[in-house]
């Protein structure tokens, strides 16, 4: 899984994503092991980053579903969940802090 999740972190950093952090789920109450998130550096960039996965992840890895929009897109592995957003928007949800808070309560549970 860890080595699954390097790959992945790997072709983003290649391809100039930027802030690339994953998060280790497995011991939590969530419905995936991992989640990777990680800034383009715009909404080409953002479908282009999409565009290097499905090339360079198949056939190893199966796409279960793909949720596109102008500016954040959302990748379902089944056990790792892959967002790509711009850096507006990565600010705007702040995906990292629900996932900090995830892990801080299912911890102390």
């Amino acid at each position: 899984m860890k080595n699954r999740v390097e790959i992945i972190s790997h072709i983003l950093d290649k391809h100039k994503a930027e802030s690339i952090e994953a998060f280790d789920l497995s011991n939590q109450d969530y419905f995936v092991d991992y989640v990777i998130i990680a800034s383009s550096l715009g909404v080409r960039h953002t479908e282009a980053l999409l565009d290097h996965l499905k090339k360079e992840l198949k056939p190893e890895e199966t796409f279960l579903g793909v949720d596109v929009s102008d500016e954040w897109i959302v990748i379902d592995l089944g056990d790792i969940l892959i967002h790509i957003m711009t850096p507006e928007y990565r600010i705007k949800y702040d995906m990292e802090s629900f996932l900090n808070y995830l892990m801080t309560t299912s911890n102390n549970n």
